[in-house]
C-alpha cells in the first residue's frame, strides 16, 4: 500500500507514519476515520470559523486558528477580530469533502467549532455545558453530574443531548432558536450550572477555581459566543485517540468512554448520525433563566478578580 494518494484532489502524504506517540494510529487511519464521516462532520462545521488541533512528528500537539500561509486558495476562509491576540485572525470555512482531507493530510486531529455561524456572530446557536471530572475522577462521576444538569434542563423546560467529550467529560448541548443575543445566552449557561449545583452541591460545582472544587466536578458554563467545543465525532489526542460520541441519556451511566476510539467508532455508527437524531428541536431561552444568570458573576472574571485578592493576602500574610 503506498504511503501517498490522491482523493478529491487532495494530495495525501506520509499515511504510514504513526499519528502520534499513543495513538494505536496511523495518518492513514486519521484520513479514513474522517473521509467516511465527512458527511456528518461538515454540517457541524459549515457556516463556523474552525479551529483545529494539529499534531506534527516531534512536537507537541498545537491550537491552530489561523490559516497558514500555504493554504490552498479553493480553502474557503473568514477574517475575524481576535480580541485575546488583538489581531485579525483567517479562520477556515471547512463545508465539504475537500477540505476536511486537507485537513486531515495537515495532521488536524481534533476540530473544535464554535457555537456561532459567521452569519450571526452575536447570536449562538447552542448553549453548551462542559462537565469535567475532577483530579482522579472517573467518567461516572462526570455521569452523576449530566443527570444533574438534565433535571436542571427539564425544571427549566428545556431538552438538550449528550455525547461524551473524548476524554473524561461530558457535554450537554442545548440547541436554540437563534434568536438570543450571546449575553443572555452565557447568562442562561450561568444559571442552568448553577441549578444543577444547587441539586446536589456535594457532587458538582460552579467554582472555576481548582483549589476551591474540593473533588467535586466542575459545571463549566464558560463556553459561550465565540467559545469552541470539540465536535462529535471528533477525534481527540489522547492515548488510543478516543473520539467524542453521542450517547442516549439512558444509557449515559454504562458508558465506557474509552470503548469510542478512532478504530471502533465507524462500526458503531454504521450509516447513522446518533448526534443529528438525538438532538432536540431549536428551543427559545426562558426569561427567568436568563434573569437569574444575569445576576451571577461572569466566572472567568470573578476569578481573576479573587485570583488577585489571595495573591494581595498571601503578600501581606493576611
Amino acid at each position: 500500500m503506498s504511503a501517498e494518494e490522491e482523493r478529491d484532489g487532495v494530495r495525501l502524504t506520509n499515511l504510514d507514519q504513526p499519528l502520534f506517540p499513543d495513538a494505536g494510529a496511523t495518518k492513514r487511519d486519521l484520513v479514513d476515520y474522517l473521509d467516511a464521516l465527512a458527511d456528518r462532520l461538515v454540517p457541524q462545521f459549515a457556516g463556523r470559523p474552525l479551529s483545529v488541533v494539529r499534531v506534527l512528528r516531534g512536537q507537541k500537539p498545537f491550537m491552530q486558528k489561523n490559516l497558514p500561509k500555504y493554504t490552498p486558495d479553493w480553502v474557503r476562509r473568514v477574517t475575524l477580530w481576535a480580541e485575546s491576540s488583538r489581531r485579525e485572525v483567517s479562520y477556515a470555512l471547512c463545508e465539504d469533502r475537500r477540505t476536511l482531507l486537507w485537513f486531515a493530510n495537515q495532521r488536524a486531529v481534533e476540530y473544535h467549532p464554535p457555537l456561532m455561524r459567521v452569519d450571526a456572530p452575536d447570536r449562538p446557536t447552542h448553549l453548551v455545558l462542559d462537565i469535567d471530572p475532577p483530579e482522579g475522577g472517573g467518567f461516572a462521576v462526570a455521569a452523576r453530574a449530566a443527570h444533574l444538569v438534565r433535571r436542571a434542563l427539564d425544571d427549566s423546560g428545556l431538552r438538550g443531548a449528550v455525547k461524551t467529550s473524548g476524554a473524561k467529560g461530558v457535554h450537554v448541548f442545548v440547541p436554540l432558536a437563534g434568536g438570543d443575543p450571546v449575553e443572555d445566552v452565557a447568562a442562561a449557561t450561568r444559571a442552568l450550572a448553577a441549578r444543577a449545583e444547587r441539586l446536589d452541591p456535594e457532587l458538582a460545582t460552579t467554582a472555576f477555581i481548582r483549589e476551591d472544587r474540593a473533588g467535586r466536578v466542575f459545571l463549566d458554563s464558560t463556553r459561550a459566543g465565540t467559545g469552541t467545543v470539540a465536535a462529535a465525532y471528533s477525534p481527540r489526542i489522547r492515548p488510543g485517540t478516543p473520539v467524542s460520541f453521542p450517547v442516549p441519556w439512558d444509557g449515559l451511566d454504562a458508558v465506557d468512554p474509552k470503548a469510542f476510539t478512532l478504530r471502533t467508532a465507524l462500526g458503531l455508527l454504521g450509516d447513522g448520525d446518533p448526534w443529528a437524531e438525538a438532538m432536540p428541536g431549536p428551543q427559545g431561552l426562558p426569561a427567568d433563566l436568563v434573569e437569574e444568570g444575569r445576576a451571577i458573576p461572569v466566572a472567568r472574571v470573578q476569578a481573576m478578580h479573587e485570583g488577585k485578592r489571595r495573591a494581595r493576602a498571601r503578600r501581606t500574610g493576611g
